[in-house]
């Protein structure tokens, strides 16, 4: 079976050799909306492969890549298509620190608004190496700020990316307090 490629330009004359619909990620994101927001968690991507994450993050609306593991692919792709990308890199294994948090959250907000209540046309993409520490990591905190529980956040990311979040990051996750429920803004204690 042959594949066909078509070329996209991508501006200041690059172009990115599009991938025929016949071509599939081998592991494709993991979609997890919640109220306004709408987070696509995947692995990293790489050069070699990604014109094929680039179609799908146009068909999914992204806007924001946030990348917390080392770089593995150059940003050109993304950028020359308005994707503004997010290095925000944090140890495996481990909760980000308190400044890669807030300007998470800072993104969630800017990105999704506040109103609930509305149906999400956009998405972050959040990857790590794998997708199943960092990335749901952050996602699990979003879903605290908006005033789920620790547990509750937990149990949700699982339920569409299973096999996520080691001992290590559920235990950070269940260190968080919200301060006020009403605002549902998440502390370290």
């Amino acid at each position: 079976m042959t594949t066909s490629k078509s070329s996209v330009q991508l501006g200041a004359g690059s172009s990115l050799a599009r991938p025929s619909p016949a071509t599939r990620l081998l592991n494709p994101p993991t979609v997890i909306e919640y109220q306004n927001m709408r987070f696509l968690v995947t692995d990293a991507p790489s050069d070699s492969n990604i014109a094929l994450y680039v179609a799908e993050f146009e068909r999914q609306h992204v806007k924001d890549v946030v990348r917390v593991c080392d770089p593995t692919y150059g940003t050109t792709p993304l950028t020359d298509l308005g994707i503004a990308v997010h290095d925000w890199p944090f140890a495996d294994g481990e909760g980000p620190p308190s400044n890669i948090m807030n300007d998470w959250l800072a993104l969630v907000k800017k990105r999704f608004g506040t109103d609930s209540g509305k149906k999400p046309a956009e998405a972050i993409v959040v990857h790590c190496v794998a997708g199943l520490g960092r990335a749901p990591l952050l996602v699990a905190l979003a879903l605290m700020d908006v005033g789920l529980s620790a547990e509750e956040s937990i149990e949700y990311v699982r339920k569409y990316k299973r096999h996520a979040l080691n001992a290590t990051q559920v235990r950070y996750i269940l260190s968080l307090k919200k301060k006020n429920s009403r605002k549902g803004k998440c502390n370290i204690m």
